[in-house]
């Protein structure tokens, strides 16, 4: 016997996942839904229509909205499920999603959010929250929470009250993501902050985010972008999909050489579906450079996203920006290849040139972008973490990520000039 989930969009029945006996997932649109004015598809891999879709594109779809590697495997197994089930981990946990996609039980109708379902956390209790969040994934279990964030580390999304974290219940949305300090690598939340606020000082667009701290221990508290007041001061969800569920692509082969997105799948994505696709060209090519500057070695297919404010969409704010390049016992390969190569030190100029057509115009306006990005990185992260270190907030491993900076902008700039 079948089992059916239905899914709702921006809180309208979208349609229902459908899990076979078999394990097979299908999804299908509502009639409704189809019959409606303008009404957008759940994903670009899965435009409106009658015909049932199955297979990959629904299974990378639906999990892309699941936590990965090991916090996947913590959740199923305190669960009590399959990590390799991702109906089963949805059906407990789809309620809050990236982007505006929430799944209930079928029959099952969405209350409305409601102020009480938010309870603003004192220090005392937010340590409570956070050591718990060691235990159990996205606090699974806890009174009404059904939470799903993707990604390899834990974080927990909540919402601001007064200026103070408060943890979300029901069908109200989140507004932040915070992330505790990630076990074995060196200040990660300082590292994070810094390389966020550093793309924001190079007119990258990038979320909000800051340092808090409860007792000795520092968080990181981002603003999601995939959420915004309207008009009437409520918060609302925007839409988004990252470009592994774009491309129908399982979040485990995120990585290029697994068989997830490269570069030119990425633009060529970009091309096909944003509304302003020379813009997002550009912005992508330039985080793809910033990623490079900083070491971060992690800006695989799924820290990638089409966001959707309108009826088109385009790219997302840049997230998760991490030097890698910094912390120890991690390999140095890059998600996604620059011009054939894997290995920062391997890459020439020759090899940023494949990036863009094969044209004496197109090559030199790379040059021009490569080398105005490398001159000023460098300038800036010294004046970022003076600025940092003004407002208190220390440590060594921004000396390092200057450090990086300097050495990979000085290459880039020497062969540019030569």
């Amino acid at each position: 016997m079948s089992r059916i989930l239905d899914v709702y969009f921006h809180s309208v029945l979208a349609g229902k996942l459908i899990q076979q006996t078999s394990g097979v997932l299908s999804f299908q649109y509502d009639t409704n839904y189809m019959d409606g004015k303008n009404t957008p598809p759940i994903s670009v891999s899965m435009p409106i229509q009658n015909e049932i879709y199955e297979g990959n594109k629904v299974k990378a779809f639906f999990s892309g909205f699941l936590p990965e590697d090991i916090i996947r495997h913590r959740l199923a197994k305190y669960l009590g499920v399959s990590e390799k089930n991702p109906f089963a981990l949805l059906e407990i946990i789809g309620g809050e999603c990236a982007g505006a996609i929430s799944l209930y039980r079928e029959g099952e109708i969405p209350s409305k959010a409601q102020d009480e379902d938010v309870e603003i956390l004192d220090n005392k209790k937010l340590a409570e929250i956070l050591d718990l969040l060691k235990r159990r994934p996205l606090l699974v279990g806890v009174d009404d929470l059904r939470l799903s964030l993707a990604g390899a580390q834990d974080k927990l999304p909540v919402g601001l009250k007064e200026g103070n974290i408060a943890l979300v219940k029901g069908t109200t949305p989140t507004t932040h993501i915070l992330k505790p300090l990630i076990a074995d690598i060196k200040d990660s939340v300082h590292n994070e902050l810094f390389c966020m606020r550093l793309a924001k000082l190079l007119d990258i667009d990038v979320p909000e985010t800051e340092i808090r701290w409860v007792g000795d221990s520092p968080y990181f508290l981002i603003e999601r972008y995939d959420r915004m007041r309207n008009k009437e001061d409520m918060i609302i969800r925007l839409h988004q999909e990252d470009f592994c569920q774009a491309l129908s692509v399982m979040p485990e082969f995120k990585y290029e050489r697994e068989g997830g997105p490269n570069i030119e799948k990425c633009l060529d994505l970009v091309q096909k579906y944003s509304a302003q696709p020379v813009a997002d060209h550009l912005a992508f090519i330039k985080i793809v450079i910033f990623n490079y500057l900083i070491g971060n070695a992690d800006a695989h297919g799924k820290n990638f996203s089409l966001l959707y404010k309108d009826s088109l969409p385009i790219l997302a704010p840049a997230y998760d920006l991490l030097s890698t390049a910094v912390i120890k016992d991690l390999s140095s390969k890059m998600a996604m290849k620059i011009g054939g190569k894997y290995e920062p030190n391997e890459v020439l100029l020759r090899h940023w040139h494949r990036l863009v057509p094969d044209t004496t115009v197109a090559k030199k306006n790379l040059e021009k972008q490569l080398f105005q990005i490398a001159n000023i990185c460098f300038e800036k992260a010294i004046d970022l973490k003076s600025t940092l270190m003004s407002e208190g907030i220390q440590s060594t491993v921004f000396d390092d990520i200057c450090h990086v900076i300097k050495k990979r902008g000085e290459r880039i700039k020497r062969e540019i000039v030569e």
